[in-house]
């Protein structure tokens, strides 16, 4: 599993540790992933994701997973996040053709 976040990409960087004696060792800044369960509305279904901490705030500032992927670009996504972007875009289509 890659220490990657699925909705927005976050991933490993990588760095110098630099002692008081400015000596330069390689280092890996981890991204913060949590694993959490989100709730698209408009499937009514819960999904198990892999997102950072920064991730989780985003979604719960566009009004949830239904409005962040619908925001959110494509290669940014993973391949599971994108296949859930269709599905609820498919569905938020078919609900506008019912309703007009």
């Amino acid at each position: 599993m890659s220490r990657a976040c699925e909705l927005t990409g976050k991933a490993v960087q990588t760095g110098n540790n630099v002692s008081h004696a400015n000596n330069k060792t390689r280092r890996r800044f981890l991204p913060n992933l949590c694993n959490v369960t989100l709730i698209s509305d408009a499937l009514g279904q819960r999904f198990r994701l892999r997102v950072s901490a920064h991730a989780l705030r985003s979604v719960e500032h566009r009004g949830g997973l239904d409005a962040f992927l619908m925001r959110a670009r494509e290669t940014e996504l993973s391949q599971r996040a994108r296949l859930l972007k269709r599905q609820v875009a498919k569905k938020l289509a078919e609900a506008e053709t019912t309703a007009a």
